[in-house]
């Protein structure tokens, strides 16, 4: 009788433990909504600006991509006539395929070069290191904007800077803007000549690498090449590769500096007929909106393709501190 009546006096204080819990629990159910309603309001804004700007223009790009549209009547279905215009019916966008990978084959692995090889020379504690890593950085905040293209023509026309140089050891020069064979390699000095960024990440990539590394390295009596190459570039491949696909992914987009120097033409001879630029011809010249919301697209698959590829790859060459 007294355990029975034990058991009694435990199920009711279970009982009024559980019913002093429920408000608790409710509390703190109420509490957690009220901390996601307030986290929602401050996200509200990004989510518009998603769905507004991002989301919404990038889905009416793809429904637009399969019609025929000249921004003046409305849309018409055209299926897939307009990729399959760009594969049989379209060489100029061959062309601006080919110089556009052109272009980053040349521009990306020289833009690495150039700014590792400084960030090296930076590396080694030379005296008013800020004042330089300043002036290396200043062509980035510059960028290929307008103002900058239009004084790439200058440099490079035929009465420009460069000819000017040449002309005092006795060399004539040429309108490398105007020439074939030179106008797409001088939009390439421009991209180059926007290092500083790049330069300024290898520059942090190099401070990281312990020095005791090169000391060990030093003892084994290995020269300046083989601590380059067995310690500076494994240590530094995460920013290499960091730097190449940001480089690859800028490069496939680059338009203003075409638009400028070749006056929207993409010339000479369709030199210059960069990718972005024959996209905008297409679409804000000739009105074959439908055609440049294809041409977007694929240049999206593109982009996609190689920075997977990039990310592939990355793990028989890139080496992260934390693998065995």
């Amino acid at each position: 009788m007294a355990s029975a009546g034990r058991g009694a006096d435990i199920a009711v204080e279970l009982e009024s433990a559980v019913a002093s819990a429920r408000p608790r629990r409710r509390g703190r159910a109420g509490a957690r909504r009220r901390d996601d309603l307030v986290a929602y309001v401050f996200l509200a804004p990004w989510l518009l600006g998603l769905v507004g700007i991002t989301l919404g223009p990038l889905l009416a790009s793809l429904a637009l991509s399969f019609t025929r549209y000249d921004l003046l009547s409305t849309p018409r279905w055209a299926g897939i006539a307009n990729y399959q215009r760009m594969v049989s019916g379209d060489p100029s966008f061959m062309q601006s395929l080919g110089v556009t990978v052109l272009y980053v084959v040349v521009s990306v692995p020289s833009v690495l070069v150039i700014s590792l090889a400084l960030a090296l020379l930076l590396n080694r504690g030379l005296r008013g290191l800020t004042l330089y890593r300043a002036l290396f950085y200043l062509p980035s905040l510059l960028g290929g904007s307008v103002a900058i293209a239009v004084l790439w023509r200058q440099v490079f026309g035929i009465g420009g800077m460069l000819n000017q140089i040449l002309a005092l050891v006795h060399i004539r020069g040429q309108s490398w803007i105007g020439s074939p064979s030179t106008a797409l390699y001088t939009l390439v000095a421009l991209n180059v000549w926007q290092f500083g960024a790049t330069m300024i990440i290898f520059l942090a990539g190099l401070r990281q690498i312990p020095e005791s590394l090169y000391d060990a390295a030093a003892v084994d009596g290995a020269r300046w090449w083989r601590r380059f190459w067995h310690i500076t570039i494994p240590m530094l491949s995460p920013v290499i590769f960091f730097n190449a696909v940001l480089g690859l992914i800028r490069a496939f987009q680059v338009f203003t500096p075409a638009y400028v120097v070749s006056n929207g033409t993409g010339g000479p001879a369709g030199s210059m007929l960069l990718y972005a630029l024959y996209l905008y011809q297409q679409g804000f010249v000739h009105y074959n909106m439908g055609y440049a919301a294809a041409m977007a697209w694929v240049l999206v698959i593109v982009i996609a393709a190689l920075t997977g590829g990039a990310f592939l790859s990355a793990r028989y060459w890139v080496y992260y501190g934390d693998q065995g």
